[in-house]
């Protein structure tokens, strides 16, 4: 599904990714750990074709496209789908047109026609309720006044009403949030590359000895 060859990146001078090759199949979970300023932030900028960072070197493919032509949009609607740390209030802006909006700018690259008022709000029921968001939420403006929680709860809704693919890359360096969201494959990102790629056991060593076992391992003081 998603396949990262020798991918190297910079944000003016200054080379963040430095060949990071990475190959994730449909429905796999992946984690990506790292110290802080490891790279782990820009490899997912990178992904979703934020215009701050310039690719220097490599390629990366989603479904057999290369990724790295699309426009930003364009790989939303092909169907990556980018969660964020914070996510942000958009004042004034009803989830309901907010939402209705997304789909059918999807449905229009897709050569669809719009989706009609009453599919749309049947979708936003069913959707609605596997997340198991608040009716009242979903009909405030986009995140304004949402909890943390309301507001990842919400970027839930907003992910599952759009369909995104199935495979998920969890990029954190806390080991906690890997034993809700179990991967089967963990990577270590270090000054722009990947270094060690395991199973859990490795969120597991993470947890237990920091990252200062990995860089005596590939040799590094």
């Amino acid at each position: 599904m998603l396949e990262v060859k020798n991918l190297h990146a910079k944000i003016g001078d200054k080379e963040i990714l430095k060949g990071i090759d990475l190959m994730i199949n449909d429905g796999e979970t992946h984690a990506i750990m790292g110290p802080n300023g490891s790279g782990k932030s820009t490899l997912s900028a990178v992904l979703v074709g934020n215009p701050l960072y310039e690719v220097t070197e490599g390629e990366a493919y989603f479904n057999g496209k290369n990724l790295l032509e699309m426009k930003p949009e364009d790989r939303a609607h092909e169907g990556l789908f980018l969660s964020f740390q914070y996510p942000v209030e958009i004042p004034g802006v009803s989830m309901t047109n907010f939402m209705k909006a997304a789909i059918n700018e999807k449905r229009k690259y897709q050569g669809l026609d719009p989706m009609n008022a009453a599919e749309f709000l049947k979708l936003m029921r069913e959707k609605r309720k596997i997340v198991e968001l608040d009716s009242k939420l979903a009909n405030r403006s986009v995140n304004e006044g949402f909890s943390g929680g309301e507001k990842k709860r919400n970027e839930i809704f907003q992910m599952a009403m759009l369909t995104p693919e199935t495979s998920c890359i969890v990029i954190t360096h806390y080991d906690r949030l890997l034993e809700m969201i179990r991967p089967q494959f963990v990577h270590v990102l270090y000054k722009g590359r990947i270094v060690k790629t395991g199973g859990p056991e490795l969120a597991v060593q993470i947890q237990e000895h920091g990252y200062d076992w990995i860089k005596e391992e590939i040799g590094e003081e």
